[in-house]
């Protein structure tokens, strides 16, 4: 999620390089979801770590390459984890030239640079995976369990492509990036 207007000015930047817009992390709840997976994760490493040793002092190769792969997913899960809980994503335009960078514990992954058709070439579009059996079958206590689908933001780049900016399942606030983003 992206902010939606400028009053939130400590996930909007606005100076001489334009306006960015710095993606919100996860809410509290799931930092509980987090400790849940590292305490588990660190009981089943501490459950196995003494077989684990015993079995790479043995002569065998396969034993080693087991415990190898058994710790490094033991490792991997909890970096992996960690990792996506330390996602940011920065969404700089200037004019009509509009950067995406995705950061990992605060280092740069990818930066990438589109050039717009024009300062305004900034779309929305409507996508449903699925067909709204609910809404097909107009039974108004099914109402509830009705597809409503997602919107997409996309740039229009100057060489006919278009690009995701973000995707979201209210319309209004991918109106509100696109109008935000638009004026600078």
């Amino acid at each position: 999620m992206f902010p939606v207007s400028e009053e939130e000015k400590d996930r909007i930047t606005i100076n001489d390089k334009g306006i960015t817009l710095k993606s919100y992390g996860l809410p509290l709840v799931f930092w509980g979801y987090l400790a849940a997976i590292l305490v588990v994760i660190l009981a089943m490493g501490l459950a196995v770590a003494g077989p684990m040793i015993t079995l790479f002092k043995t002569d065998d190769l396969i034993n080693k390459v087991l415990v190898i792969v058994a710790a490094s997913t033991v490792i991997l899960i909890p970096s992996i984890s960690i990792g996506f809980y330390f996602y940011e994503k920065f969404i700089t335009k200037q004019d009509s030239l509009i950067t995406i960078t995705h950061r990992v514990f605060w280092l740069g992954l990818k930066k990438v640079k589109y050039e717009l058709e024009n300062k305004e070439s900034l779309e929305i579009k409507h996508y449903m995976d699925s067909p709204n059996v609910a809404k097909m079958q107009a039974d108004p206590s099914l109402r509830g369990f009705e597809n409503k689908g997602y919107f997409q933001l996309f740039a229009k780049l100057k060489d006919g492509r278009e690009v995701l900016i973000d995707r979201s399942s209210r319309k209004a606030d991918l109106k509100k990036i696109q109008e935000l983003l638009k004026r600078y």
